[in-house]
């Protein structure tokens, strides 16, 4: 499958869920919450047939896959990882997903989005235990720390993102940052209430079961 080039907010409306993928126009300038707000007339929105079992673990998984910015085999692989490992597997499963190079680079603010957090991380931006890692997918550990090259640390798109995060106190409990350095480190494995998708996983388990 290839990479999704469309209109993000498209996606958002089909799946009924902000999926976050435009940064910070998704808390300033969201479709969904505008459409919302509108007093419209009622339409006649003509017959709609029953959804199945599998068009809801179906829509589950793809909440899960955009908002991580994947394509399906990836994804999948991922999953297949998941399976192998302790504990519960739709639990792994977000747990890799929220551990990606890509992922925690935005989680400690040095982008607003994912599509800007992968950029930084493939054009070489972004230092891994003090070694230059530009593989998004990257599956960082406990005690990993994750920095910004430092002739980078100062340019408008990182500093906007370290401005938005502090500003709405995005950053979650497993990551710390260092603000004198614009360094973060993975502190722990994260806790299920602690991770950015809002999804239900184990209807992500039950559709790559059947």
């Amino acid at each position: 499958m290839a990479r999704y080039t469309g209109a993000s907010c498209k996606k958002c409306r089909k799946l009924e869920t902000k999926l976050f993928l435009k940064g910070t126009k998704c808390y300033t300038a969201c479709t969904m919450e505008r459409r919302a707000s509108k007093q419209l007339r009622p339409q006649h929105k003509g017959f709609r047939s029953k959804k199945s079992e599998y068009s809801f673990r179906l829509a589950e998984k793809q909440r899960a896959r955009l908002m991580s910015g994947m394509t399906e085999q990836p994804f999948r692989n991922l999953f297949a990882r998941a399976e192998k490992a302790t504990g519960q597997t739709g639990e792994a499963f977000l747990r890799f997903l929220e551990t990606r190079l890509d992922n925690v680079v935005r989680r400690l603010g040095f982008a607003v989005s994912l599509k800007t957090a992968r950029q930084l991380v493939r054009h070489g931006h972004i230092k891994v235990n003090d070694r230059t890692v530009s593989i998004p997918s990257y599956q960082l550990k406990p005690g990993d720390k994750i920095a910004v090259i430092s002739k980078l640390s100062g340019v408008p798109v990182v500093k906007q993102g370290i401005e938005e995060t502090e500003k709405r106190s995005m950053r979650p409990s497993f990551l710390e940052y260092d603000a004198s350095s614009k360094t973060g480190r993975l502190l722990r494995w994260p806790d299920r209430g602690e991770m950015s998708y809002p999804v239900k996983e184990q209807m992500i388990v039950e559709f790559y079961s059947k």
